[in-house]
């Protein structure tokens, strides 16, 4: 079955333990954290310190989006923070399969995140390092954007280079019960929604129309 990870960065930030353990009770499977630095991407969230506050209170698999510049250098403060995937993006690492392996030095799962127009063959020699693949479908740095279309055709380029590995494959970005299904059949394993399941509250409804659909 689909995991469902809702992105906080759509929750309400005064109150994140409350949000975590909504999402929880609503059944969501991961937590999604995107980590933004204001120079790989033009936003700001939030660091290490709000993972390591929020995961005493979730027992829920920590999905930790590194979309910051040198990630190499942070892998360590994210992964004694509580995270249980760190995922790095290709085009902000200069030496990526080593980004990986301490990833895995810290026992957390290995992610690699592909911007839109970054091509999949970046990934070739980094496979038997990687545990996730995370797809942006949007340009990274802002919620509630549109997907791009183009991507899934990416989707199903990973699919067919990661083989018999176990590897799964995310998506991320203006995921809404309308795609998803295209998404799931591209071969997606795990939808990270952040509008689609905020909107109006109703967080287990919405969690639940991604699921059928």
């Amino acid at each position: 079955m689909v995991k469902i990870s809702p992105s906080l960065l759509s929750a309400d930030f005064a109150n994140m333990q409350k949000e975590v353990s909504a999402l929880e009770k609503a059944g969501a499977d991961w937590l999604h954290f995107d980590v933004m630095d204001g120079c790989f991407v033009p936003n700001l969230t939030f660091g290490p310190g709000l993972i390591k506050a929020i995961r005493p209170h979730s027992k829920l698999i920590f999905d930790v989006h590194l979309m910051i510049v040198e990630p190499e250098k942070k892998i360590e403060w994210f992964a004694k923070s509580g995270a249980d995937i760190i995922t790095v993006h290709a085009e902000a690492c200069r030496h990526l399969d080593r980004a990986l392996s301490e990833i895995r030095k810290y026992r957390c799962r290995a992610g690699v995140s592909l911007n839109p127009a970054t091509a999949p063959e970046v990934l070739e020699y980094v496979l038997d390092k990687t545990d996730l693949i995370l797809v942006m479908s949007v340009n990274p740095g802002f919620g509630g954007q549109k997907f791009i279309d183009s991507q899934l055709e990416k989707i199903a380029q990973v699919k067919k280079m990661i083989g018999q590995r176990a590897i799964e494959i995310e998506v991320d970005g203006g995921i809404n019960k309308a795609n998803a299904a295209k998404v799931i059949s591209a071969g997606a394993d795990v939808l990270v929604a952040g509008t689609a399941v905020f909107d109006g509250g109703k967080y287990k409804q919405n969690i639940e129309a991604l699921r059928k659909a």
